[in-house]
């Protein structure tokens, strides 16, 4: 068969296989991980998670609907994690028939060479069968699947879901190089440093912020892994490093900046130097270029010539006992309302579970049309949109994430949800909060819950971040009588 000419559905279906169904019955390596946020979990293009969801497979395991890497359960039988669609006590996929590409390939794999620049199809060791596979039958089926990852329909697949190509692994017996492959992807990695930022990162960047030594009390909530996460299904995040420097980047569709300033040990100035050297390669002289998030300390270290800044929106911070308590008159009406939710209403408090997913994302929902139903500007609308992938993502993956979460209920429906961080041992950070907007006084009852909870598990202060600009946010922000605002700063690089 011409593999070459097959449609891409029809060529999934095709796709031979070197491992018997008896081999694979009988191994306890394929679908079976250490860790919930593995490398190895399988990808699935957007028309395999429609075609997973249809088998039985809740949409719930798939951040990203346009194609993400499969979430994970707990095995029930031992220990580690299970893809969802497996079956630990038959050994069999509920889903083998429209598995997904990244499943049909293996035991192949395709994977980036260690500098980069090349993609290769190689065979994984810790296959079992293929370690005692005779070396000339893996280089025959080797041969066969180059050719089907040769075809058109193939090639623009995984094109379009380039994390279907994994980096470097030691343990992956190459095989051969794909040219094809090559030609196709080359061009979109401007630089062959950077790696897509994935949930597996969020240990790494916090050893980072570690070495850069920018934890204190006027660090603002953008120095953390979950406020730059929760945002990479909205645009592309990428992150690399050199001279035990860490540097994030964002791929937006005007070009290329850094959400964060450089991490790392050394100089500031110098790294800052690098970081604009990339962009303006990237980017060339547009405007785009830019680091935000400079902290005020770091602003002044990097005042010279060519350097420009302009303040950005502040982290307002708050002393978590004057919230908890909201005592004094300064406190009167938020204090008022949440009297009259006490006296209103029963709820009930429990931590973030993956089965309050659903619920949770009804009432984002119903938050948001409230929200629409009021005097929104374009922007404002725009922002419920976004935020709405941004919610489904923390859903999905809190945990892996470093995220703490709670839902609130009223007779059994959930009305509120609130997550947020430690961006200090002393200062907790409010990533999200959604309350019932017609439930008076519900959101502030809310806000003072989480300010109880995190002063009892030791916070000093509270981080509400920015207001983004918004008019009515900043007004609600400030009713609380922030104690500081954080400036923090936008730097961009004067070209000549």
């Amino acid at each position: 068969m011409d593999f070459r000419a097959v449609d891409s559905k029809q060529t999934l279906r095709v796709l031979p296989q070197l491992v018997p169904d008896s081999a694979c019955f009988r191994c306890d390596v394929c679908c079976r991980f250490p860790e919930a946020d593995s490398f190895l979990r399988p990808y699935f293009t957007r028309s395999e998670i429609s075609d997973a969801v249809e088998h039985g497979v809740s949409e719930s395991f798939f951040p990203d609907k346009s194609g993400s890497q499969i979430g994970l359960v707990k095995n029930p039988i031992g220990e580690g994690y299970l893809c969802p669609a497996f079956d630990s006590k038959s050994g069999r996929c509920g889903i083998y028939d429209v598995r997904p590409l990244d499943c049909r390939l293996y035991p192949m794999a395709l994977m980036w060479d260690l500098s980069g620049r090349e993609v290769l199809l190689g065979w994984d060791s810790k296959c079992p069968f293929m370690r005692d596979a005779p070396s000339s039958a893996i280089r025959e089926y080797g041969e066969r699947i180059a050719i089907f990852l040769a075809g058109d329909a193939i090639v623009e697949t995984i094109a379009a879901h380039p994390r279907l190509i994994g980096s470097f692994q030691d343990d992956v017996v190459v095989l051969k190089a794909l040219p094809h492959l090559t030609a196709r992807l080359r061009p979109q990695r401007i630089d062959f440093r950077l790696h897509p930022l994935t949930v597996s990162d969020g240990s790494y960047f916090e050893k980072a912020l570690e070495r850069a030594q920018v934890l204190c009390h006027e660090t603002p909530a953008a120095f953390a892994f979950p406020y730059h996460y929760i945002w990479s299904s909205l645009l592309p995040y990428w992150w690399m490093e050199f001279d035990r420097t860490v540097f994030l980047f964002v791929q937006s569709p005007d070009g290329w900046f850094m959400p964060l300033p450089p991490l790392g040990a050394g100089p500031l100035d110098r790294a800052v130097e690098q970081a604009f050297a990339l962009m303006r390669s990237w980017n060339g002289p547009s405007p785009v270029s830019r680091i935000e998030n400079v902290m005020e300390s770091q602003r002044q270290q990097l005042e010279r010539d060519g350097i420009q800044s302009r303040r950005k929106e502040g982290d307002y911070l708050y002393p978590v006992e004057a919230l908890a308590a909201l005592a004094g008159d300064r406190y009167k009406s938020q204090r008022a309302l949440c009297n009259r939710v006490a006296r209103e209403q029963t709820i009930a408090k429990e931590p973030y579970r993956a089965d309050h997913h659903s619920g949770c994302a009804r009432l984002y929902r119903r938050w948001a049309e409230q929200k629409r139903r009021g005097n929104l500007d374009q922007i404002e609308k725009l922002l419920l949109e976004d935020a709405e992938m941004a919610h489904a993502l923390v859903f999905q993956e809190h945990e892996r994430i470093g995220l703490s979460g709670t839902v609130l209920r009223v007779s059994h429906d959930i009305v509120a949800y609130t997550f947020g961080y430690w961006v200090t041992p002393q200062t907790w950070c409010i990533l999200l909060e959604v309350a019932d907007r017609s439930i008076p006084g519900l959101a502030q009852w809310v806000f003072r819950e989480t300010c109880r909870t995190a002063m009892a598990q030791g916070a000093v202060s509270i981080n509400a971040m920015d207001d983004a600009g918004l008019p009515g946010l900043r007004a609600a922000k400030s009713a609380y009588h922030p104690s500081e605002i954080l400036d923090t700063w936008v730097i961009t690089r004067m070209t000549t």
